[in-house]
């Protein structure tokens, strides 16, 4: 499979990365778009595959084209690629906010994949929900499927609206993560540890914990009572985040970017 990607940013250089590692593109059949100068210049120490600063003809010889710009920046975009893309190709989008029905309209081709990935793709650890316009077939769909699951691991929707949804739970997830393990840091910096070592109690904590609920056959609940004994420290702390109301100021963050998500595929 030949393979262009435009925009080099974070997340196209994680999946070009997977895609090398684990050989399922040869570099000679890798494309790859970038218009940052500074940035086209750190790339040629990776030499990732063949690489250009410009949309030209050349893009309609490859079979998959990745669409990993800023949304922003599809505008100019779009009108560089209609120019060339070929009915033959399939176009796998990685912007968030741009339905499929806009990028169809907009390049006047109808083989589309939208896809949410998240941070954690970088290390071959995301999560990546995608849905697919009908004119997508089977086989072209389980070939960006294997593509994707070199990231990490994959779940492919029926209905794209969810990917809304998925946007906010997984998409913008691993940055609730990261502010709780901020919060629980600056608390153990404030009961006299030091960063480093308040640091390295709270990301095991977390890194243990996970692994128990990925292998313990217990629910949430029965992990939570296991730790939080009756009139113990634990459940002084539960009560606190109760008071709070914590658990609802998180579900609600989370709608709120579900419907900013909306809001932005609205236009």
């Amino acid at each position: 499979m030949k393979i262009a990607i435009i925009g080099c940013g974070n997340m196209g250089m994680a999946f070009a990365r997977a895609f090398l590692k684990f050989d399922l593109v040869k570099k000679e059949d890798f494309l790859l778009v970038e218009k940052s100068p500074e940035r086209m210049e750190s790339l040629q120490s990776f030499q990732p595959g063949v690489l250009t600063g410009i949309i030209g003809p050349q893009i309609g010889t490859y079979d998959l084209v990745i669409l990993s710009v800023k949304p922003q920046d599809y505008a100019l975009v779009q009108q560089s690629l209609r120019e060339v893309i070929q009915p033959t190709q399939v176009v796998f989008s990685i912007m968030a906010g741009i339905p499929i029905q806009t990028i169809q309209n907009g390049l006047n081709h109808q083989a589309v994949i939208r896809a949410m990935p998240n941070t954690p793709a970088m290390l071959g650890m995301g999560i990546t929900a995608y849905a697919a316009s009908p004119q997508v077939d089977r086989s072209q769909l389980r070939r960006v499927e294997n593509l994707i699951n070199a990231t990490g691991r994959s779940v492919f929707l029926e209905d794209e609206s969810q990917l809304d949804a998925v946007t906010a739970l997984s998409g913008s997830g691993p940055a609730y993560f990261f502010y709780v393990v901020k919060a629980m840091i600056e608390a153990g910096k404030q009961m006299g540890f030091e960063e480093s070592v308040a640091s390295l109690l709270v990301k095991q904590t977390m890194l243990g914990s996970y692994h128990l609920i990925n292998n313990a056959d217990r629910s949430l609940d029965e992990l939570i009572k296991a730790v939080a004994s009756k009139g113990g420290t634990t459940e002084a702390a539960l009560r606190r985040f109760e008071e709070g109301q914590l658990s609802d100021a998180l579900i609600q963050g989370i709608h709120a970017a579900q419907q900013r998500a909306t809001e932005l595929s609205q236009g």
